[in-house]
């Protein structure tokens, strides 16, 4: 998919066709959209075919015809996996006269930033206009550790009514998202270093000032990583540690039913014995089956009693 926007008026307004100072947004393009962009764009095919793959790492480069390309790794809500969150390459490339943003699935990132740019955004603005998509990348990291971070306090707080394996699977598929959110933070900071050390993009002191900002969102960003991570990781072990304590509470309390139950079963199993020696036993003509078991019983439920604290 392929599409044209432009600022006109002050707004941003799609087109039907390439024109100076647009911006060209492609998603999962195919070669046809490919060579048609490349040819009225002048850009190597090789730079856009880049960004579309899905384990393509932040970096930032200047191509043989002057071109800058900016690889950053955004984030993305997944559907078909236990993973909830993940980051996919979204690749910008900077000609004299045009934005292309190359990216392999389609995403909110991108669609909102279609509908809602941001304030005062101008296409012929370039550099500017690669800012502010920077900075909505940063802030949409954000945003959804946020959800994350509510998204694991519910699921602890079904965990200690359930403690079923469902959730077990749910958190560890936070953790995972977390991982991933890290690593490409960490990347995406040390692209955005470069750019702000070197001469890829060309800033005013305004320009430097809102990449600064951005560097403190990825900042913040990484850090809430850090955190969220450690806090899982702890509550994962604590749930383990108790799921461990709960199975051994239980096999001590299977193991004294079980004692208990074998007394009766010893005494039936001799006084059954058909042996002569055997019928001289005390009460062995005595119905006092209903006793023995109202003995077990009632040491049964003394052990019940006590195990729950009735009684000390």
């Amino acid at each position: 998919m392929i599409s044209f926007w432009k600022t006109i008026d002050g707004k941003l307004l799609p087109l039907d066709n390439i024109e100076e100072n647009c911006w060209i947004s492609m998603v999962n393009p195919d070669d046809v959209e490919i060579k048609r962009v490349t040819e009225a764009a002048g850009v190597d095919p090789s730079v856009l075919r880049a960004a579309l793959d899905e384990e393509e790492t932040s970096y930032v480069d200047i191509t043989d015809d002057g071109h800058t390309f900016i690889t950053l790794d955004i984030p993305f809500i997944e559907d078909s996996s236990n993973v909830m969150y993940s980051t996919i390459p979204l690749g910008i490339v900077l000609t004299k006269s045009n934005i292309i943003t190359v990216c392999l699935k389609e995403n909110s990132l991108l669609s909102e930033f279609e509908r809602n740019p941001p304030k005062s955004l101008n296409t012929f603005v370039r550099t500017r206009f690669v800012l502010a998509l920077m900075l909505r990348v940063a802030n949409r990291f954000l945003q959804y550790l946020r959800q994350m971070n509510r998204i694991s306090d519910s699921i602890e707080e079904r965990l200690y009514v359930s403690q079923k394996n469902k959730e077990i699977i749910e958190l560890l598929g936070i953790q995972k998202s977390l991982v991933f959110f890290s690593t490409s933070l960490k990347a995406n900071k040390a692209t955005l270093d470069k750019i702000l050390k070197g001469a890829a993009l060309k800033m005013t002191e305004d320009d430097t000032e809102t990449l600064e900002d951005v560097l403190i969102e990825v900042h913040q960003a990484i850090e809430m990583c850090s955190i969220y991570s450690d806090v899982l990781s702890g509550t994962m072990d604590a749930f383990a540690s108790m799921i461990s304590n709960n199975l051994n509470v239980t096999m001590k309390t299977l193991t004294v039913i079980m004692i208990l139950m074998a007394i009766p079963t010893m005494v039936f199993s001799y006084y059954g014995m058909n042996l002569e020696p055997l019928s001289h036993l005390p009460f062995n003509d005595t119905a006092w089956f209903p006793f023995l078991l109202a003995v077990t019983l009632f040491l049964l439920v003394g052990y019940y009693f006590r195990r729950h604290h009735f009684f000390k």
